[in-house]
């Protein structure tokens, strides 16, 4: 049988995210700089992205790392929801993807995300 996906309003969403960010320790908002948390519906070229970090992560900005926009993360609503078959499993989705982005901020790669059950 195949799950259908939650139905959920991108405000409502919204507020799964806000409680995400909520849960990362205050000493590492602290640090975090130069960054954006947005929500979009869907990621751009059709993939199938939960969230999406861009920009230079932490680890790699030099001395003349200046001047420059904001990095973004981006958490898609859409993807998420059509992997999720109840609200539990979206704010649990939700928490993990906002934790996975912030990490690559922090200049944490996907493989070492896996490692830690992040992935």
């Amino acid at each position: 049988m195949a799950s259908v996906p939650v139905e959920m309003s991108r405000e409502r969403f919204e507020e799964f995210v806000g409680e995400a960010l909520d849960e990362v320790p205050a000493e590492l908002l602290k640090v975090m700089d130069n960054v954006v948390i947005v929500v979009e519906d869907d990621p751009p070229g059709g993939e199938d992205l939960l969230g999406l970090y861009e920009g230079t992560a932490l680890t790699d900005r030099g001395w003349d790392y200046a001047g420059v926009l904001p990095d973004r993360i981006t958490i898609y609503r859409n993807p998420t929801l059509r992997v999720c078959d109840t609200e539990t499993d979206v704010i649990d989705e939700v928490a993990i993807t906002v934790v996975h982005e912030i990490a690559h901020h922090f200049g944490i790669d996907d493989h070492r995300l896996h490692e830690l059950g992040w992935g």
